[in-house]
């Protein structure tokens, strides 16, 4: 695995009439992405104490004066889900019982995202009841990356700024200088992201793969909407689980003529299965961001992992100053 950190933005300059007010702490599923986000604002991490008791109860105190704060919280709600997710709410409890100014909770991964309808009768919407316990947990905002839907900031009922891991992907995409690219959606939901790539990637042309879906975590890829034949195949997806669906698209486009496939997403979830499907052979390269760190056992030689950290500092910068945080995309 390689592990690529692209200046993608401007460097923040912290002043001393603000950045004394601006404090960021990490919680355990993502620290390496924090400490990296703090290099970029040029601020120490804060002090924290996270500990599991032998029931398995989180404790968590914050170990310097917050009070009168701005906090961001950086916590990616990746597996175990709930120990992550619990541990970010008690983090919030921390802050706010300490008097903090305002609670930001930065969501490098949105996790219990994909439940964002009822497809079925009798079934949680977990997208919506996740955000109703952030909320009640007392954050005053969520800064997240790449949702799985839109929609889903709708779910809130405090400011969300949703910002996008694509700056990154292009510029790695671009480095490469592949000839005759066409981008790919994996299945028709995810149109409008391979869109939006597939217009920074100078209006590459755009193909889709009709899958139809067995059950939770079961695909089968079926046709390639698109001419493929003879191009480069930039597979693009938000999540990367199972890893099912991106690998029967990706023997779909070889099938069709396509010249090669790079497989790229935001979130390495990489549940079991994950690795052994994407080291097959299929892809030429699997380019991620790290929102979510993999570990050494999942790591694989096609596997790229680019950083994120100067976008969400740049993001968290622009918070903390109030100022635009929608034309970092423009």
């Amino acid at each position: 695995m390689r592990s690529v950190l692209l200046p993608t933005v401007v460097k923040a300059s912290v002043d001393a009439d603000h950045g004394d007010r601006l404090r960021v702490f990490s919680g355990s599923a993502n620290p390496e992405l924090a400490l990296e986000v703090t290099r970029y604002l040029g601020i120490p991490l804060g002090n924290m104490v996270r500990k599991t008791f032998a029931d398995g109860e989180i404790y968590v105190q914050i170990q310097e004066s917050v009070r009168g704060c701005d906090v961001y919280l950086i916590q990616p709600t990746c597996p175990p889900v709930n120990d992550h997710l619990m541990e970010l709410l008690i983090m919030i409890d921390a802050c706010k019982r300490a008097s903090a100014r305002q609670v930001t909770a930065v969501l490098p991964y949105y996790g219990y995202a994909r439940a964002d309808r009822k497809p079925s009768g009798r079934e949680s919407i977990t997208a919506k009841l996740t955000a109703n316990i952030l909320t009640e947990a007392g954050v005053n905002r969520v800064l997240a990356m790449d949702l799985h839907s839109s929609q889903i900031q709708a779910y809130f009922d405090i400011p969300v700024d949703h910002i996008y891991a694509s700056p990154v992907l292009v510029e790695y995409l671009q480095h490469l200088d592949l000839a005759s690219l066409v981008v790919v959606s994996p299945d028709v939901g995810g149109v409008a992201r391979a869109r939006a790539l597939a217009k920074r990637l100078d209006d590459a042309p755009l193909a889709i793969v009709d899958k139809r879906r067995q059950g939770h975590n079961e695909a089968e890829a079926m046709n390639v909407i698109g001419d493929v034949k003879g191009k480069t195949a930039i597979l693009v997806d938000d999540i990367i689980d199972t890893a099912g669906t991106i690998l029967e698209a990706g023997r779909a486009l070889l099938a069709s003529g396509a010249k090669e496939v790079y497989a790229c997403a935001t979130h390495a979830v990489f549940s079991p299965q994950a690795t052994e499907r994407l080291a097959s052979g299929v892809f030429r390269e699997v380019i991620l961001s790290n929102t979510i760190p993999v570990p050494y056992d999942k790591q694989f030689k096609a596997l790229r992992v680019l950083s994120v950290a100067n976008l969400l500092g740049e993001a968290i910068w622009r918070i903390h100053e109030d100022s635009s945080v929608s034309s970092m995309f423009r």
